[in-house]
């Protein structure tokens, strides 16, 4: 896994959203972007990051943020789940590992002693130019947006 670190411009990158646009990262030149990886949707801890980060969506935006989510799940599953918890942000269906990839952010993981490859909960803050301003990777999923206000 070689994960990308701060200070670290973030290679051009093109994935599909919940509905199938294509979403670039040059899209967000000139802003301030959260990319927030999950393992996946629907799940407890995903769903309350993901939520409390729409709880909070417009306070980010006030402080500049554009938010994107990125998970392996499929454009239908990301459908699903954007339209359960009524998101304002896209999900990108990262189902071919590009973003993922690009992020470095699939690797071992361990879960009740099982050891398997898997995609790390972490989030990228990212600024109008693509260079990494910071990264979480201990992300507290009921508070994830006083991580990044902090």
């Amino acid at each position: 896994m070689n994960m990308l670190k701060v200070g670290d411009k973030v290679p051009e990158f093109s994935s599909k959203d919940q509905d199938g646009n294509i979403i670039n990262l040059s899209d967000y030149k000139g802003k301030k972007l959260v990319v927030f990886f999950y393992p996946r949707a629907n799940t407890p801890g995903c769903t309350a990051e993901a939520c409390n980060l729409r709880d909070n969506y417009e306070i980010l935006q006030e402080q500049g943020y554009e938010i994107l989510g990125v998970s392996e799940d499929s454009q239908k599953k990301q459908t699903n789940f954007r339209d359960k918890y009524a998101f304002q942000y896209p999900l990108l269906a990262d189902e071919d590992h590009t973003v993922i990839e690009t992020f470095g952010v699939w690797g071992p993981k361990k879960f009740m002693g099982r050891e398997y490859d898997g995609l790390h909960r972490t989030t990228f803050v990212i600024d109008g130019e693509g260079v990494i301003e910071r990264v979480i990777a201990k992300v507290k999923t009921k508070d994830h947006a006083a991580q990044l206000l902090n």
